[in-house]
């Protein structure tokens, strides 16, 4: 029951408590709410307007998530540091051989 609390409370921030009794009925909940596409709010009465807002505030949610997942994921992989890479540097004296810098 907390789940539907949370759709109800991200719909009042909204403006859209009015649709709350529909996700409830549809068991649309925090997990399912990036699922939903246009047909189905539109299926749920939602109208036009409003259910545009809707899709353009769970995409700042799928944002806000990403947002926060990111520093995370970036953690786990080490990245390559400058002085590690091979540098070379081609000659011009027509000759295939190069120098490599360290």
């Amino acid at each position: 029951m907390a789940a539907m609390q949370q759709i109800g409370d991200w719909l009042k921030k909204l403006g859209m408590s009015e649709y709350a009794q529909r996700f409830v009925e549809n068991r649309i909940d925090l997990s399912v709410l990036p699922d939903l596409m246009d047909q189905d709010l539109e299926k749920m009465g939602v109208s036009l307007g409003d259910h545009r807002k809707m899709l353009r505030a769970i995409r700042d949610l799928g944002s806000t998530s990403i947002a926060v997942a990111a520093p995370s994921a970036a953690a786990e992989t080490e990245p390559a540091r400058q002085g590690d890479a091979e540098r070379r540097q081609l000659r011009t004296d027509g000759t295939n051989k190069y120098n490599i810098l360290y």
